[in-house]
Parts: C-alpha cells; sequence; structure tokens
C-alpha cells in the first residue's frame, strides 16, 4: 500500500512527540479537485475507521480510507528540507501529470474535476 521514507518517518516521529499523541496516525487521502484532478491531505488522527487499510512503518502507522487507497496503491510519502522550507511530499506512481503546486495530480482515468491551478 503506502511506504514511508525514512526521512518522513523521522519528521512524523518529531512531530508526534512534541504533540504528546505518540499512539496516533497519519490519516493520508485525496479528494476530488484541485488543479489536475485530484489533491493530496494529510493530517494525524486518533483511530482508524472501521474500513481504513492501517499500515505501520517503524512504530508510525498510515491510515488511508477505501476511496483514497485506490489512488495511493504504491505510493511513498516522503519528507523534504530545501531552502524554501520543509514538508511532506506524495511520490505516487498512479499519478500520469502533477501540477507545479506538488499537492495536486491526475489519475488518468477521468475522475476527480481539475479546478484553477493553486499557484
Amino acid at each position: 500500500m503506502i511506504t514511508l521514507s525514512e526521512q518522513a518517518i523521522t519528521q512524523l516521529k518529531t512531530l508526534l512527540k512534541e504533540q504528546d499523541q505518540p499512539t496516533m496516525g497519519l490519516r493520508v487521502y485525496v479528494s476530488p479537485g484541485g488543479c489536475s484532478g485530484f489533491s493530496y491531505g494529510m493530517g494525524f488522527d486518533d483511530e482508524p475507521a472501521d474500513d481504513d487499510e492501517v499500515v505501520e512503518h517503524s512504530g508510525v502507522k498510515v491510515f488511508v480510507d477505501p476511496y483514497s487507497a485506490t489512488y495511493l496503491e504504491g505510493a511513498e510519502i516522503d519528507y523534504v528540507d530545501s531552502l524554501m522550507g520543509g514538508g511532506f511530499t506524495v511520490h505516487n506512481p498512479n499519478a500520469v501529470r502533477t501540477c507545479s503546486c506538488g499537492s495536486s495530480f491526475d489519475a488518468g482515468d477521468g475522475a476527480g474535476a481539475a479546478k484553477p491551478c493553486c499557484g
């Protein structure tokens, strides 16, 4: 399903420790819209929903709903630290096109609805 890079694991563990919430998981989801048809979303969640796929990497739990799992199969969450700031990014083999904003993609199946560029 989804993997996490070592940099992402390290950053997520730091964030969870800072929030004093070591048992929370990272919810990763896809929603229709965005520049290219779909947008990525991430946030912390206390528990998975009954129908979530749950994966764990080095003690970090990831929750993905069934709709999003379809578009995130084989994706990797990475953390990139650059001169313009750091942030999480998704390397998604299912994306046939992405926008320069980095948070929007097209899966090539006609789903989602593209909106004006968010850049």
